[in-house]
């Protein structure tokens, strides 16, 4: 994946929420002529967030849907304890077809994000 974009009315508690429970940090963004965050993973910008006040996107724009976005990564047991202990609801799946252990959440503006690990790790 090179980056999603998420529009969100809640900027500051995304960030927090992305920096905290994926381990991602804030980082460098060109100066755009509105407000937003790009997140980091290692030296990749993959989440970009559109800060969004007040504008009601209409038509097209409206109705967009994202089933999920997903991340792959390491130590699996280092992230479901870093999810207990920040209370975060999850659910764990083991997709043994593709040597998959998927922990499904929800970021604060509610986008089913899942992260992967290998079963095998």
């Amino acid at each position: 994946m090179d980056h999603v974009n998420v529009v969100t009315a809640k900027l500051d508690e995304m960030v927090a929420w992305y920096e905290s429970i994926l381990e991602l940090r804030a980082g460098p963004r060109p100066d755009f002529p509105f407000g937003g965050a790009w997140l980091y993973a290692g030296d990749a910008p993959v989440v970009h967030l559109v800060q969004e006040i007040g504008q009601h996107r209409t038509g097209s724009e409206a109705a967009l849907k994202l089933e999920h976005f997903a991340f792959s990564a390491t130590d699996a047991v280092e992230f479901e304890r870093r999810l207990r202990e920040k209370g975060d609801p999850f659910k764990k799946v083991e997709v043994r077809g593709a040597g998959l252990l998927q922990f499904h959440v929800s970021d604060p503006d509610g986008n089913h994000v899942h992260v992967d690990f290998d079963l095998n790790e």
